[in-house]
């Protein structure tokens, strides 16, 4: 029988946290390490620090079975594992496009000294190109040549985490070559074996790399994601000026099996913890490297993104008169998307914000971000559900895509608001539906 790798996580937040239950759950032994106490005790008493769809009751499940634990101590990482990976966060720096790198060097240079000789070193945290090479020469090189290194993007999307970590559809493996590179490769490859042979019957394919190559994948993949969603929005734009309908402009395109219709879809825009700092830091590293021409069209990308949050409050803004002033106004979402509760960057807390701060008397609804949304914003107002949010509102904005507003009765909302305005800023309610019911209904790029 083959023994299988004990592996350990350092960094247990969205990713970090994630990684380590499905790993346990796929069977392995998993140490995971956070230099936060409270965070550490939260996860051993089972609870998840994040929302994350079927994540806690895989975590209670995999705590009583013994696979899994969490510390606050490296030398016990560093004794228990063979398998390290470090899943720190790389936020944007602060007044500057580049991604910050004092969580991931800090975690290699505590847990270097104290891995076991023989032991590979996994990076999954989303780096600039050149941050694997700096890493092994400064600081495992600080070993010689008892550790090794490899890297290994993550793909995660919120809301669909553990399927995308228990049945990925692709893993990337960026390792040295020679000798060391073939060995670091196979230890990848018995750290993720079930997930390799699809045992449920799905097997998954390996693409093996240099440390170059595998650290662009990522940001590539999220530079390409957030200019589809940016083109389709850049449309949206024009059909506003033409008359034309942005959600029919992209039925139509979606036909063409060059473009498919994944991500095409015209709203609010783009939020979150990864593709907005993802993107920017990419076209730093770009500068950095004297390539910034090459994507240069990311600014355009990014800037598309931020004018559909102006827009929308235009929008809204012209439809209660040209004036928020002494308006009531109901937001429906906080999160950046749904089945989260991640409010970075989110463009549906950013226009309520906004709106706020012209004079208008907001409240809100969501339902699983509400506790982080009163932390950054407390001064707008906060209610219990859609319909007390709704109340006396002068304009209702849908703003994150939640399946209980998509199938709101706008019947029953125009029960409690004073006016029947909304503003469907995700283009997912149904025009015809809401207008039957005495509504006046906009929504980005439709007349």
């Amino acid at each position: 029988m083959t023994v299988r790798p004990r592996l350990t996580v350092i960094g247990t937040g969205y990713l970090g946290a994630t990684h380590a239950v499905c790993m346990a759950e796929l069977g392995f032994e998993v140490l995971g390490l956070d230099v936060l106490p409270e965070k550490v005790a939260a996860l051993q008493a089972g609870t998840v620090p994040f929302f994350e769809p079927g994540l806690p009751e895989l975590l209670r499940k995999n705590l009583e079975s013994g696979r899994l634990r969490f510390t606050t101590s490296y030398e016990e990482v560093g004794a228990f594992g063979d398998v390290h990976f470090v899943c720190v966060g790389t936020p944007q720096k602060r007044g500057e496009y580049a991604a910050d790198m004092t969580y991931v060097d800090a975690a290699f240079r505590a847990l270097v000294p104290h891995a076991r000789a023989g032991s590979l070193l996994v990076g999954k945290s989303t780096v600039p190109a050149g941050t694997a090479e700096r890493l092994a020469q400064e600081i495992v090189g600080a070993r010689g040549a008892e550790l090794d290194l490899a890297w290994n993007p993550e793909f995660l999307r919120e809301g669909f985490a553990v399927e995308d970590t228990l049945r990925p559809d692709r893993l990337v493996f960026g390792v040295a070559g020679g000798s060391r590179g073939a060995r670091a490769e196979q230890l990848l490859r018995e750290a993720f074996a079930p997930v390799i042979s699809g045992e449920d019957g799905s097997p998954t394919p390996v693409v093996v790399t240099d440390f170059a190559t595998a650290q662009l994948v990522k940001v590539a993949a999220n530079a390409f994601l957030a200019t589809k969603i940016s083109f389709i929005n850049a449309m949206a734009e024009v059909c506003e000026a033409t008359g034309g309908d942005v959600t029919l402009l992209s039925k139509a395109l979606s036909y063409d099996t060059r473009i498919g219709g994944r991500f095409l879809h015209a709203g609010l825009g783009f939020g979150g913890g990864c593709l907005p700092k993802d993107i920017r830091a990419f076209m730093a590293r770009a500068g950095e490297l004297g390539v910034d021409q090459a994507l240069s069209f990311l600014k355009e990308v990014d800037a598309i993104n931020l004018r559909r949050r102006a827009r929308m409050i235009d929008l809204a803004r012209e439809l209660v008169g040209g004036s928020f002033g002494g308006m009531r106004v109901a937001v429906l979402g906080a999160a950046f998307k749904p089945n989260s509760d991640d409010i970075r960057d989110s463009p549906a807390l950013d226009v309520a914000a906004a709106i706020q701060r012209q004079g208008a008397a907001v409240c809100l609804y969501d339902p699983q971000a509400m506790d982080n949304a009163r932390v950054k914003h407390p001064e707008l107002g906060y209610r219990d559900s859609a319909l007390e949010a709704a109340k006396g509102a002068d304009i209702v904005l849908h703003l994150t895509e939640w399946a209980e507003f998509r199938s709101m009765d706008p019947a029953v909302l125009g029960q409690v608001v004073a006016e029947r305005n909304i503003v469907d800023g995700r283009n997912a309610l149904d025009p015809t539906t809401w207008r039957a019911a005495g509504w006046h209904y906009r929504a980005l790029g439709r007349p």
